[in-house]
């Protein structure tokens, strides 16, 4: 796994790049920070398909691409005053894309591939596998994008669509202290999404919400529905033939309580507030970026998982 991971990041060390039809000039169709998170709980873990670490490009309106993403956290059966931390990672490599069907509809696809390890008492241990699949379309129902007499162009979009449960589930794990140890949820999902962009010259807001309605699997356990939310300021700037974009922002995750043969799991319900600092480059229609979370609050489980960060590197090519 490890050789892998090395060579799907080597073009991510040798590249940068992006789209030519840039949203520079004219911010094109929006670009999405739609989160169709990452779950912690289905949370830390679990089908993670990007979580708040964003949804699409802010270069890229539509594209198809790869992205890596690595996520580390402590946890602790929380027993004891001294029980220990233990560490949890979770390495994915994902293919998305944002593709146009038609003029105005947008369907974006995410398939990911995890490799999920953590420490145990006797050593380690460690999943890897295909992840769920998830494809959500998106709509605009009110744009000034292209009105060239607009001050503050700008566009909402709505969105549903669906978790496909492709990712193996594994019910043994659902009494650890991270449930969302897996590689898929083992369910069908809904996802329904909102993102917003407003610009202004070469700067731009982008927001989004998403809230993931779950149901429940085979072996009767339902992950609790979860609501995203993020806001991102962000810079389009040209510099000779690349064009750069630096921006700040947050992102936030609430999960409700996980439920068993329809009785409440105790301690799987949480949230968290990420800080996120971000940068993509360009040149002509390829793109690179990376993202960094760090979380300002937060209370996972109980206060049983404990979120450190998560970074993501990412190579696109506009469509």
């Amino acid at each position: 796994m490890k050789r892998l991971l090395i060579l799907i990041m080597m073009p991510f060390w040798a590249l940068g790049a992006v789209n030519d039809s840039l949203v520079t000039r004219n911010f094109g169709p929006p670009p999405s920070e739609l989160a169709i998170s990452r779950m912690p709980c289905d949370a830390c873990g679990c089908s993670a398909s990007g979580g708040s670490m964003g949804f699409a490009s802010m270069l890229n309106s539509r594209f198809v691409g790869v992205r890596y993403m690595y996520q580390r956290y402590e946890t602790t059966d929380g027993l004891y005053a001294n029980s220990p931390w233990r560490t949890e990672t979770f390495h994915t490599i994902q293919l998305w894309g944002r593709i146009p069907v038609g003029k105005k509809l947008n369907v974006t696809v995410m398939a990911p591939y995890h490799h999920n390890t953590r420490a145990t008492e006797t050593g380690s241990q460690s999943i890897e596998g295909f992840g769920d699949v998830t494809v959500l379309a998106l709509y605009p129902v009110y744009s000034t994008l292209h009105d060239t007499l607009a001050r503050l162009p700008q566009e909402l979009r709505l969105g549903a669509g669906v978790k496909m449960p492709l990712g193996t589930y594994a019910s043994d794990n659902n009494g650890s202290i991270n449930p969302g140890f897996q590689l898929g949820t083992g369910s069908w999902d809904v996802p329904l999404a909102a993102e917003y962009l407003i610009t202004y010259r070469k700067w731009g807001v982008n927001a989004m919400v998403n809230y993931i309605v779950k149901t429940e699997n085979a072996n009767s356990y339902r992950f609790g529905n979860q609501l995203n939310y993020a806001g991102t300021v962000f810079s389009l700037r040209e510099s000779g033939s690349w064009t750069l974009s630096p921006q700040l922002g947050f992102a936030g995750e609430k999960y409700d309580s996980n439920y068993q043969h329809n009785q409440r799991v105790a301690n799987t319900s949480g949230d968290v507030f990420f800080g996120k600092a971000a940068f993509e480059a360009g040149w002509k229609r390829w793109s690179m970026g990376t993202t960094v979370l760090l979380p300002i609050s937060q209370n996972l489980t109980g206060g049983n998982v404990d979120a450190k960060y998560r970074i993501s590197v990412n190579l696109n090519f506009s469509l």
